[in-house]
């Protein structure tokens, strides 16, 4: 069965509630990306256009609108209409991160929460010769060695750094944050032996992982991840509270009809956990995670006003 089967009810159903949705979508819908084709966010909303295409019975045009951390396509992208055919498959760093270091045109409130999509954690990873083994350990050399270490980042104010200082400001560790342009280059970097900690997406560092090169030691989920399994979770280090993630997620502009967002959320979540699609992220070690309506929208604002504490503490 179909994913535009199973839904062919819910949105008949939601039809005879709304005149909104009584010929949506009856033409295309327009896909904005806040960041250049190729990446994380880009590869994994493209993979889920196909499957809305197909549940919701329109094409999908996907437009790339990168720069300034994603600010530019999210100030953009608050200029469009509210029908239903302007949608916004983004990250969380333009949303909840960029604002606490940019000066931007848009808040919160500038959006329609729909669903969230999936997520990953951050890791932080030491070459082979460091002297720690977990979690615990890694802590414990940096707290003894003020100043000493260096770490890897996606930029001053990025969701990579704050989530680290989440961690090292709870456990009162100074490590020299070092920015570069995305884990790709932070990678480059920490195995050129330019930083001593690599900072940055999973799927990035894994296959030197496998190689020996590096050792994951920490992760920023509150649970421990399968794929790094010398890496420990926040809640093994009594700081499950801290956890940050990489996630991503579908926003609409701001005031939305209702009736839509439910179906259009209802049509994600339904894509999201399409076998296909959940193996497609398990290679780019993510995992689904949908999270819907007002409650994504709670966990924005929580997960705004954490990294604003940070922020104000990094002097950002």
């Amino acid at each position: 069965m179909t994913i535009k089967t199973t839904l062919v009810g819910l949105a008949a159903a939601a039809a005879l509630a709304t005149p909104a949705l009584a010929e949506y979508p009856e033409r295309a819908i327009e896909l904005t990306i806040p960041a250049g084709a190729g990446g994380g966010t880009d590869t994994s909303a493209r993979k889920l256009a196909i499957l809305l295409e197909e549940a919701l019975g329109t094409s999908i045009a996907v437009l790339n609108v990168g720069g300034g951390g994603g600010s530019v396509g999210a100030s953009q992208f608050m200029q469009a209409k509210p029908d239903g055919y302007s949608l916004f498959a983004t990250w969380n760093s333009p949303l909840t991160t960029v604002p606490q270091v940019q000066n931007v045109a848009y808040s919160l409130d500038s959006f329609t929460p729909i669903a969230s999509t999936s997520e990953t954690a951050y890791t932080l990873c030491v070459k082979a010769d460091f002297p720690a083994d977990d979690g615990a350990g890694f802590l414990e050399e940096l707290a003894a060695n003020p100043a000493k270490y260096t770490y890897g980042n996606d930029g001053i104010g990025g969701t990579m750094q704050l989530a680290a200082e989440r961690i090292f400001q709870t456990k009162g560790i100074e490590a020299i944050a070092i920015p570069f342009g995305g884990a790709g280059e932070t990678l480059q970097n920490f195995l050129g032996g330019h930083v001593d900690i690599y900072g940055g997406s999973i799927s990035t560092v894994l296959p030197y992982v496998e190689t020996g090169e590096a050792k994951c030691l920490l992760v920023t989920s509150a649970a421990d991840v399968p794929a790094l399994p010398q890496a420990s979770g926040l809640e093994a280090l009594g700081m499950g509270d801290k956890e940050t993630l990489l996630w991503r997620a579908i926003l609409g502009p701001k005031d939305m009809d209702p009736a839509i967002v439910e179906l259009l959320a209802d049509t994600i979540e339904a894509s999201v956990n399409d076998p296909g699609y959940v193996e497609f992220l398990a290679t780019k070690g993510e995992v689904p995670n949908v999270v819907k309506g007002d409650d994504l929208g709670t966990r924005l604002q929580a997960e705004f006003d954490a990294l604003a504490q940070v922020s104000k503490g990094l002097g950002l």
